[in-house]
């Protein structure tokens, strides 16, 4: 308890950050992912050998490189930078959006083949009949298949989803204010790793397991008879 309210406010913060981190995240990657998993059902061979190289490698490439090329390549290598530099918190700010491209990209890779195995559930039929009442792939793509393997892959959305609230303690290293941050700087000041490591855990599982379930439920009620 003397820790709670020692930290209280910080734990708070932490984990908003944490939160936003996530969702922020968590759009980005459905863009970039739909957009892939697109790409690798196109009838243009350079547009899926293009997604297929993308998901190959940033599934193979550990997050915390990912992460650290963002920092150290982009914002330090090639000068790109994500905020304003007039603003006195310019570098937090460029650190944050630097940790959401990072998570962005990576998770990219996994809600792409998480959409394409849902594609794949689709009847063919249902595409071939977009295509005779002269609808463009896009258009076929947007309007026809993707709404139906969403629907396949409500499940398997909810592990990325998940994994991508964990995976965000990764975030720390480049600075970025967020729940495992606090919990390394809280071990290094207090003499209770147990007690620190045993607060973070609770209250990640407080954060994924509605996750899960919710994901679970609206799974179910999707789900085609």
């Amino acid at each position: 308890m003397n820790l709670l309210s020692k930290y209280g406010d910080q734990l708070i913060d932490a984990f908003l950050s944490t939160i936003y981190l996530t969702l922020a995240s968590l759009v980005g990657a459905l863009v970039i992912g739909t957009i892939i998993a697109a790409m690798r059902v196109s009838p243009i061979p350079i547009a899926r050998g293009i997604a297929a190289t993308y998901v190959t490698i940033f599934r193979n490439t550990p997050l915390t490189l990912i992460i650290l090329f963002t920092s150290f390549g982009l914002y330090q290598t090639m000068g790109v930078s994500l905020a304003s530099e007039s603003s006195p918190t310019s570098l937090d700010d460029n650190n944050f959006r630097l940790a959401i491209l990072g998570l962005s990209i990576y998770t990219a890779s996994f809600v792409a083949e998480s959409l394409r195995s849902g594609i794949n559930t689709v009847p063919v039929g249902q595409a071939e009949a977009g295509r005779s009442l002269g609808m463009t792939f896009t258009q076929n793509i947007s309007i026809v298949v993707l709404p139906q393997a969403f629907r396949a892959v409500v499940g398997p959305l909810g592990s990325v989803v998940i994994a991508l609230t964990k995976n965000t303690t990764i975030a720390s290293v480049i600075g970025v204010a967020e729940a495992s941050f606090l919990m390394k700087n809280m071990i290094e000041n207090e003499a209770a790793i147990f007690v620190v490591g045993g607060i973070f855990a609770l209250v990640f599982m407080i954060l994924t397991l509605p996750t899960g379930l919710l994901f679970g439920y609206i799974s179910k009620r999707l789900a085609v008879s």
